[in-house]
């Protein structure tokens, strides 16, 4: 007997089960975040967010004491309880300092020439240039050299809050941890000159830095190499006066180092030929090393920024990669697509163009029906209106919803009704096909209407024994909503199109589900319908090709279909549509090494299924994220002229296509808002395709909910349609 308490705790687990996000969700949300975040940490490193480029106008210097103003080059304002002091270099000591770095071109080459001299630097980082390039960092550590800040970002820091001078420095010291290992106590504030340039501005900066434990170093001689003056110029700038001390100003990073380079190479000898010595800050000064080693939390904090920085570095690589190869793929394909189907439209509207003696012996056609009560009455209706002999039957696929019934009262001259425990598509169709009188089946879908040539023209390709099935011309009957027309523009231009050019190189994937004929002996040949895959119309075409048969679009025998009208509705059709064909894909991969017929679909029909409807469809979201990217970070205006061209491209492809299919192009003003938002969504349902078949998912047939709006063009309304909420008959 059920209490109460074991009701509400199996409801309570129901419940529980019921907010549980689906791993096939959970994960494309995953991705798209760590992407996001991965193109966020990689703007910020590049400082294309949170940058600040003002510069502070010179200002005055009452508010600074005067011992700073006349003092050395290293400033100690540490201590709250005693007024700042300054510190200059012993004689005969430089202290080479190099600002802006670490460069992975000229740094090194800066390295090696402090090597070769025995000389060592203290090189002020940024850590916009450590993140990215932290083995420099480690580098100069372990040869010896000091490291001090020049904040993440290069911020003129008298612009900015205590709170993001806190972040500079916090940000800056967890590349250090992470890169070396190492906190320093060092620090050089950007834009910074002699100490005599200190201003009331960047004063207060100073004290409140000093506040945090912190040294900070100007310079009292200024080589300018980042003027670029010449080799002789930048060492005699460089070259302290009278045998003094200096702090000597140098840049390994922010553009073209090459004379500073070559300057060392001259100025590290001469002066150690003088009785010079080449020291860190603290050796010179006497006092303990800058460095402190990092451990614990802060040392694994600092590494995994460091590596999350590389991974965003990466990311953006494969990124560019791919959108390389999409634009391949897309050009490729829009190439072969305007190519193709201009030779297939010429050549099958030649008026001397035949398949050979015209075809009029009686067919079958298949209507597979589960729970289709809405639809089949006006799908039977344009069967039977059809102006070639047909043999109808219906299999109902055990619906509860009295589908066979409403056929069975209609009660319509060569209309017959199968019925079935629910099965599956693919078992009702190999049923209808054992109860079908005739030699060429013509198979739709019960939310499916046909003109009355549809079956005449679907059927005459057969006249060449060559040919084992025909694909029809499906055209989206409910295309009054934004979803609709969206889905109108894709089965023109994306279907349609399509099936021309693969005509021409006879490789066609797909006979649609709402419009196709077969040869039987070819069915027969193959086994019938496959239940292995969900989208068994692409598995029975590949099977087809492998077996030898020919495979041809048929443009005029058009079929009206009802797409779906919601987005949950479309998702889940075009996720069995994708996770179908790829398992269609990997059932006939064998064909990749066989030979004869199936040879040749495996090494041409398979790489452009797979590059096509797989790969392309996968990657083609990165034109909008590289569009988002440019937009947000620059450079905007290349960022959207070039989309733009990617645009026209494809409009230029979907008026070609509207136009061989005689469709007004007014459908066409919702391209742009369609390649926004529902490739997105396309790229979401492939993508889960992707993990469900790589966790080992299995998809299961769903049923998509109908209206009955679609009915075939020139037929006359049926009665239901009387009320407020009807729709309107395609014509």
């Amino acid at each position: 007997m059920t209490t109460p308490v074991t009701r509400g705790r199996h409801n309570r687990k129901k419940q529980a089960r019921r907010r549980r996000l689906p791993m096939r969700y959970l994960l494309p949300f995953l991705l798209l975040v760590a992407l996001l975040a991965m193109l966020m940490l990689r703007g910020y490193v590049h400082s294309e967010i949170l940058a600040d480029h003002r510069i502070q106008p010179p200002a005055a210097t009452d508010q600074v004491p005067q011992q700073v103003l006349e003092g050395g080059p290293v400033i100690d304002a540490r201590s709250a309880a005693e007024p700042a002091k300054t510190l200059r270099i012993p004689d005969h000591r430089i202290v080479l300092t190099f600002d802006d770095g670490p460069d992975p071109v000229w740094t090194p080459r800066v390295l090696d020439k402090l090597k070769e001299y025995d000389a060592h630097a203290v090189f002020f980082v940024t850590g916009t240039m450590a993140s990215r390039y932290p083995e420099l960092v480690k580098r100069m550590v372990d040869e010896g050299h000091e490291v001090g800040l020049h904040t993440f970002n290069h911020p003129d820091l008298s612009y900015q809050s205590d709170a993001r001078i806190d972040w500079e420095l916090s940000q800056n010291q967890l590349v250090l941890a992470g890169a070396a290992g190492i906190r320093t106590s060092l620090f050089r504030p950007p834009y910074s000159s002699f100490a005599d340039a200190m201003d009331d501005k960047s004063w207060p900066v100073t004290q409140y830095i000093g506040g945090r434990g912190y040294l900070t170093v100007v310079n009292n001689t200024d080589s300018e190499d980042w003027k670029r003056p010449g080799v002789r110029t930048i060492i005699e700038n460089a070259t302290p006066k009278h045998g003094r001390g200096a702090v000597v100003l140098m840049h390994d990073s922010g553009g073209d180092r090459s004379q500073s380079v070559a300057a060392l190479d001259r100025f590290l000898p001469t002066m150690q030929d003088g009785g010079y010595e080449f020291t860190n800050l603290t050796t010179a000064l006497g006092a303990p090393s800058a460095h402190t080693p990092v451990t614990g939390l802060a040392l694994w904090k600092g590494k995994a920024f460091v590596h999350a920085v590389a991974v965003s570095e990466h990311i953006t690589d494969v990124m560019a990669a791919g959108l390389a190869v999409i634009g391949v793929l897309v050009i490729t394909r829009f190439g072969l697509m305007l190519l193709l189907s201009f030779v297939h439209a010429r050549r099958v509207r030649k008026r001397d163009f035949s398949w050979g003696e015209p075809v009029t012996r009686p067919v079958t056609v298949l209507v597979p029906a589960y729970n289709e009560r809405e639809c089949i009455a006006n799908t039977v209706r344009s069967l039977v209106a059809s102006d070639y002999p047909v043999e109808v039957i219906v299999i109902d696929d055990g619906s509860t919803d009295g589908t066979a019934n409403i056929v069975e009262a209609m009660r319509l001259p060569n209309v017959r009704v199968v019925r079935q425990r629910n099965a599956g598509k693919p078992a009702a169709l190999n049923n209808g096909i054992a109860h079908a009188r005739h030699d060429i089946i013509v198979m739709m879908d019960g939310d499916t209407v046909f003109e009355p040539a549809t079956v005449r023209e679907l059927v005459q390709p057969f006249a060449d024994p060559r040919v084992g099935a025909v694909a029809g011309n499906a055209k989206v009957g409910n295309r009054d909503s934004m979803i609709g027309a969206w889905q109108h523009i894709e089965y023109v231009m994306g279907f349609n199109l399509d099936r021309r050019m693969y005509d021409l190189l006879r490789c066609m994937p797909t006979i649609p589900g709402a419009v196709g004929a077969f040869r039987r002996d070819a069915l027969e040949r193959i086994g019938g319908m496959s239940e292995d895959t969900l989208a068994e119309d692409t598995d029975v075409t590949m099977a087809l090709h492998r077996d030898g048969w020919r495979v041809v679009y048929a443009e005029n025998a058009r079929a009206w279909t009802e797409a779906p009208e919601s987005v949950q509705q479309l998702w889940s059709q075009r996720y069995r549509w994708s996770y179908g064909t790829m398992q269609a894909i990997w059932k006939h991969r064998r064909a990749v090494v066989e030979r004869g017929p199936s040879g040749r679909f495996g090494r041409v029909g398979l790489p452009f299924v797979a590059l096509f409807m797989v790969v392309a469809p996968l990657l083609a979201p990165l034109i909008d994220v590289f569009l988002l990217y440019g937009l947000v970070f620059g450079p905007t205006q290349k960022t959207v002229i070039a989309w733009l061209g990617v645009l026209a491209v494809q409009a230029v492809c979907a008026a070609y296509a509207f136009r061989l299919d005689r469709e007004r192009m007014t459908y066409l003003i919702s391209l742009p808002l369609q390649q926004i938002l529902y490739r997105q969504l396309m790229y979401v349902v492939l993508l889960q395709s992707w993990i469900t078949a790589l966790t080992g998912g299995r998809l299961r047939w769903q049923k998509l909910r109908r209206t009955g709006a679609v009915e075939a063009p020139g037929s006359m309304p049926s009665q239901r349609r009387g009320s407020s909420n009807d729709r309107r008959p395609v014509a």
